[in-house]
Parts: structure tokens; C-alpha cells; sequence
């Protein structure tokens, strides 16, 4: 007969293994959606958090690092990427096509979304959990609130090119704790692929490129033992393979927790 040590044990681990698997089932992520283009629709759980008219996160932010995406040009129409859409903040900026056909207060009509968010909740191979707004608007007109109130549901989705307003540029927000041999750089409002996977700083009167690491979601950052020198040219890789670059974008009296706004714009 067991001891009554054992037994207690047994009984542990047996609670142990219970409490572990409460609730659904993990759902393994699909793959990378990459920068490819084509009409075809790939199936996708969708939720929606926030204010029910709202961008999304309280403060009008989220894991990319944005601002005010409840202003233009985002205005509001954002989502949280799980991670094969997120992709570690690679995904940040890039733009999707959604809609959905059930239940009944589906409209089945396409919205453009954009990705400044993360979701870590894989209750299927790709899921956005959609800005109160956005999810909204895959409603027929005067159901989105019926839509909201089913909380999850199927939808569909695929890649497609950012487009902006012809004034909307590229533009740096240099972040708070920079200096000059400290420098973090997030790059928001680029056009086309509209995610970023390469940042390069080059100083006035320099030939050389100074390749930046990503710190997190789409902040770029370098550290250098001597100081750099403005005005800088920046020239920013999309995950399509287009380089575009902001001559001067950044000024040689540059501030921490600055908004730099460059004249050039991805195709």
C-alpha cells in the first residue's frame, strides 16, 4: 500500500496536470504572412477590444510604439496581430484587408485595417483582435453593434499595399531617452509594404551607413561610443525589399521626443 506521502503526491501532480489544461486548446500559428499580393482570402478568428467605437488600447497605442492611432492616418482602423502577423513587431505598419460573411450582421464587404499591436492569444492560426472601430466596420450599416455584442468570430483576411493621403510622409519620432551616442528612432507611415525590417543612419558629410537593431515593435535604435552628428539621412527597408531614402529627414539640432517628418514616401 502506498505511503500516505506518496499519496499525497500523486494527488498534487495529478491537480497539477488538471489546472494545465483548463480552458481551449492551444492552435499552433500559421505561417509568416509575408509581402506577397494576390486575391486570395485565408481564414481568421477576429475579436475586438477597447472602447466599442474606439482605436483600440486606452492610451492610443500599442506594442508597435505609435501614438494617437485614433488619429490620421490610421484613424482609428487598427488591430492587434498575432504572431505570425506581428511577426516580434516586423508586422508593425503593414495592412490588411478584412471582412466577414457570419453571422448575419456581416456585411462580406472589405476594410482596410492596419497593424500596431500585438495579440499573444492563439485561439487559431491567425487572429486579429480588431480596434472596437474596425471591428465595427465589417458590419452591414446600423449592425455594428449587433456584430460587436457575438465578441469572436470567423473572418477572412488578406495582405494588401498601404495607401495614405499624398501629404503623408515618413515620418521619425525620435524617443525620449536618446542622445548622441544613443539614438532610438520609431518609423511610422510608410506607404506600400508599410512594415520596416532595416534602418540605416548616415551623418552630414559621411559616405557611410550606420545599420540600427531593432529594440522593439517599430523602434530602431543605435548606440555609438563617439557622438553622432546631424542632420542625418535615414533610409528605411521594407520587408518587400524597398529602400527609401529621407535626405537630411533629421536635423543637426535634433530633440529627444521629437517628430521629424521627411519628404519621401515608399511606393
Amino acid at each position: 500500500m502506498a505511503s500516505s506521502s506518496l499519496l499525497l503526491a500523486c494527488a498534487v501532480a495529478a491537480a497539477m496536470v488538471s489546472a494545465v489544461s483548463c480552458g481551449p486548446p492551444k492552435v499552433p500559428p500559421g505561417p509568416n504572412i509575408t509581402a506577397t499580393y494576390d486575391e486570395k482570402w485565408l481564414e481568421a478568428k477576429a475579436t475586438w477590444y477597447g472602447a466599442a467605437h474606439g482605436a483600440g488600447p486606452k492610451d492610443n497605442g500599442g506594442a508597435c510604439g505609435y501614438k494617437d492611432v485614433d488619429k490620421a492616418p490610421f484613424l482609428g482602423m487598427n488591430s492587434c496581430g498575432s504572431d505570425p502577423i506581428f511577426k516580434d513587431g516586423k508586422g508593425c505598419g503593414s495592412c490588411f484587408e478584412v471582412k466577414c460573411s457570419k453571422p448575419d450582421a456581416c456585411s462580406d464587404k472589405p476594410v482596410m485595417i492596419h497593424i500596431t499591436d500585438m495579440n499573444d492569444e492563439p485561439i487559431a492560426a491567425y487572429h486579429f483582435d480588431l480596434s472596437g472601430l474596425a471591428f465595427g466596420a465589417m458590419a452591414k450599416e446600423g449592425k455594428d453593434e449587433e456584430l460587436r455584442k457575438c465578441g469572436i468570430i470567423d473572418m477572412q483576411f488578406r495582405r494588401v499595399k498601404c495607401k495614405y493621403p499624398a501629404d503623408t510622409k515618413i515620418t521619425f519620432h525620435i524617443e525620449k531617452a536618446s542622445n548622441p551616442n544613443y539614438l532610438a528612432l520609431l518609423v511610422k507611415y510608410v506607404a506600400g509594404d508599410g512594415d520596416v525590417v532595416g534602418v540605416d543612419l548616415k551623418e552630414k558629410g559621411s559616405e557611410e551607413w550606420k545599420p540600427l537593431n531593432e529594440s522593439w515593435g517599430a523602434v530602431w535604435r543605435i548606440d555609438t561610443p563617439k557622438p553622432l552628428k546631424g542632420p542625418f539621412s535615414v533610409r528605411v527597408t521594407t520587408e518587400g525589399g524597398e529602400k527609401i531614402v529621407a535626405d537630411d529627414a533629421i536635423p543637426d539640432d535634433w530633440k529627444a521626443d521629437g517628430v521629424y517628418k521627411s519628404n519621401v514616401q515608399a511606393k
